[in-house]
């Protein structure tokens, strides 16, 4: 059975890795919602261009209509990706998870009741953190970052990123049970 001190670190590497974790998420989805942006930027660009440069509107109708099917497509994908949502959820996730690896770190005494409510509020934020929707990239990132510590089950086994524990002593029979997994070949 670990300490309290041990249980205490433990959770506080679990919840930086998934700070680091989600700021990469956040960064990657930000990408891709600022790329789908572009191309919105010049479809309007090109389409005020257009109509400025004829004063027929039956010259313009064509390109028009192509201009206005491409920007209609580009929406449609943005909004099926759900880019903006994603990256907000794990901007959000993200000063959520840094808000409680502060409260870890700075609180000087931490009894069991606080650890619980600690434990309890790390949960419920895994468990609002969309893991399918980060890229696998991003997760042996924050596996390698991570080599001697300890680390989120949904980063470490589940995704098929297992990191060896080189430690003789495992905290849990999950861990027991990973580790012995890991080492058949």
């Amino acid at each position: 059975m670990l300490t309290l001190e041990e249980r205490i670190e433990k959770l506080l590497s679990k919840t930086e890795a998934l700070v680091l974790l989600t700021n990469k998420a956040n960064g990657y989805w930000n990408l891709v919602k600022f790329a789908f942006n572009i191309p919105l930027v010049l479809t309007s660009s090109a389409m005020c261009i257009i109509n400025s440069i004829s004063e027929d509107a039956n010259e313009v109708k064509i390109p028009n209509i192509v201009v206005n099917a491409v920007s209609v497509l580009i929406i449609s994908l943005n909004n099926s990706i759900k880019a903006n949502e994603k990256c907000d959820l794990f901007k959000r996730l993200g000063q959520q998870l840094l808000l409680l690896t502060g409260k870890i770190e700075n609180d000087d005494i931490i009894d069991e009741s606080e650890f619980k409510l600690l434990a309890m509020t790390y949960e419920n934020l895994v468990n609002d953190i969309p893991f399918e929707e980060i890229p696998n990239r991003y997760k042996i990132a924050v596996v390698e970052s991570f080599k001697d510590r300890h680390l989120p089950l949904q980063i470490n086994g589940c995704s098929g990123n297992n990191k060896y524990h080189n430690s003789a002593k495992h905290s849990s029979r999950a861990e027991i049970v990973i580790s012995n997994n890991n080492n058949i070949v």
